[in-house]
């Protein structure tokens, strides 16, 4: 048999982790392996809450008894094994978590990554109750990365990122001589995917509004190095506005200069050169200012050396 059947109801008391979440949304991760269409089915019918019946919209509210029907549900493949791994803590508290994100690491499993960060995390602290991604970062950037240990932790931020009260600061070293010592940038981009799946950004006027501000901090003869500190959000923001300006980042596999890449690995920088410094922004939950910095990595900062003394 390739399922496991629960035969019995099941009773679940909703804790400050769930609070307020949709109903729908907490079933998904509590029923994983269970079709959507499945669960969406016994909500209209057999899940009860207070022995009252409620719609996918309810929203859990704390000593709330939830009433689960007997669920068939597939047995988790020895692949999905998630080896509990810690990673470096910049900052935390009972609501908060900043890690020291290294390149090369997912920060979540899906296409083609069966897990990340995150899952890594919950395997190695079994006993938190909730710990989900406050934002994101891509594979091979580095940096502060901000896990929410309370929902009401995880919305207040959400809230505070949209309303662009946090301040986000990466490291980037570019090719070429980048003239301006501030330069606002704004550029619409587009996301797609290629004809491979590959998911994708490009500067298009019918994209969505993205605005970055770069600070040049240093140059060298064949490289700039600039502070992006990020206005929204997008999806590959950094790497594809210094692309379009002809400055792409050394390292950057997707939108980077390929040929100068292989030569850059020769060198000893073997992995794209964008680091997550610092993030700054009042605590959701309260109000004091915070700020958390990732110092540079040691093979960035290595690289940053030679180049010093390759021009002493």
């Amino acid at each position: 048999m390739s399922g496991l059947s629960k035969e019995s109801v099941s009773w679940v008391e909703i804790d400050e982790g769930s609070e307020g979440q949709r109903i729908d949304n907490f079933l998904f991760r509590h029923l994983k392996g269970v079709p959507k269409s499945h669960v969406y089915r016994i909500l209209r019918g057999e899940v009860r809450v207070n022995k009252k019946r409620i719609d996918q919209t309810y929203r859990l509210q704390l000593g709330d008894l939830l009433r689960i029907p007997p669920i068939r549900v597939a047995e988790k493949p020895e692949s999905e094994y998630v080896p509990a791994t810690e990673f470096p803590v910049l900052y935390e508290d009972e609501a908060i978590l900043a890690i020291n994100k290294p390149a090369g690491t997912a920060v979540h499993g899906g296409s083609g990554v069966s897990f990340g960060i995150i899952e890594q995390l919950r395997s190695s602290r079994p006993q938190a109750k909730f710990l989900e991604l406050v934002h994101r970062l891509d594979r091979e950037t580095s940096g502060v990365l901000l896990v929410a240990k309370k929902r009401s932790a995880l919305t207040g931020m959400h809230e505070i990122m949209r309303e662009g009260s946090s301040d986000k600061r990466y490291f980037a070293l570019v090719l070429g001589q980048w003239k301006n010592v501030k330069q606002h940038v704004k550029l619409p981009l587009h996301k797609f995917d290629t004809p491979q799946g590959e998911k994708r950004v490009m500067v298009r006027e019918d994209g969505q509004a993205s605005h970055t501000i770069f600070t040049l901090l240093k140059n060298w003869p064949e490289f700039s190095l600039l502070e992006a500190q990020l206005k929204t959000g997008r999806t590959h923001q950094i790497r594809v506005h210094l692309s379009h300006l002809g400055f792409p980042i050394a390292g950057d596999d997707k939108y980077g200069d390929f040929s100068r890449n292989k030569e850059l690995a020769k060198r000893g920088l073997k992995r794209m050169f964008l680091h997550a410094h610092s993030i700054s922004f009042n605590h959701p939950l309260t109000d004091e200012p915070l700020s958390i910095v990732a110092p540079l990595p040691s093979e960035l900062q290595g690289f940053l050396n030679k180049l010093d003394a390759a021009a002493a």
